[in-house]
């Protein structure tokens, strides 16, 4: 390939989440490879670009593989915060969490997410104990109809105290996956 565009699949080394996608020419490939940090080609505004180089959330190479034909790469990094130009881990954070970061910035007159999160961690914390008491019952006595939206409910909670206290859910999969059940 010249000056093809590949698409760049960024991973992070520690714990396998994918972080973003980016496109690379050969220039940004052969900087990626030769200074150790994640350079991209901008489709926007047609030019090169690192990662990081005005948001200080620098990629750290620690793979370049091309794939079988050599129109994608994988890059595995270890990264210095967060992937996406929203703040979050990842560009592919799940959908509701990138909808309660949304929501946080609302007036609170107009939205529950950002009442709730206003009103802080302690009420945040009773809410999240009311809804497992809510999911156990529903459990063990309802439909499975009642115990998804219950299971709903607590979810959701769970996420805005984990908000509250300023902790990203790409940890709590991480402390999963560290204990590997």
């Amino acid at each position: 390939m010249s000056d093809e565009l590949r698409a760049a699949i960024v991973q992070d080394d520690r714990t396998g989440r994918v972080l973003m996608l980016g496109w690379m020419d050969e220039e940004a490939l052969g900087l990626t490879r030769s200074s150790g940090l994640v350079h991209f080609y901008s489709r926007s505004r047609q030019k090169l670009w690192q990662k990081g180089e005005t948001s200080g959330n620098v990629m750290h190479v620690v793979e370049v593989q091309l794939d079988c034909d050599e129109d994608a790469v994988l890059v595995r990094v270890n990264a210095d915060g967060p992937a996406c130009h929203d703040g979050t881990t990842s560009c592919f954070t799940p959908w509701l969490w990138r909808r309660i970061l949304q929501r946080e910035q609302a007036n609170a007159d107009d939205s529950y997410v950002a009442t709730m999160l206003r009103d802080g961690t302690a009420l945040l914390s009773r809410k999240v104990g009311e809804e497992a008491v809510e999911l156990v019952v529903a459990a063990l006595s309802e439909s499975e109809e009642r115990v998804a939206s219950e299971a709903a409910d607590l979810w959701f909670h769970t996420l805005l105290l984990l908000r509250s206290r300023g902790i990203d859910p790409a940890a709590v999969e991480d402390e999963l996956r560290q204990r590997d059940h």
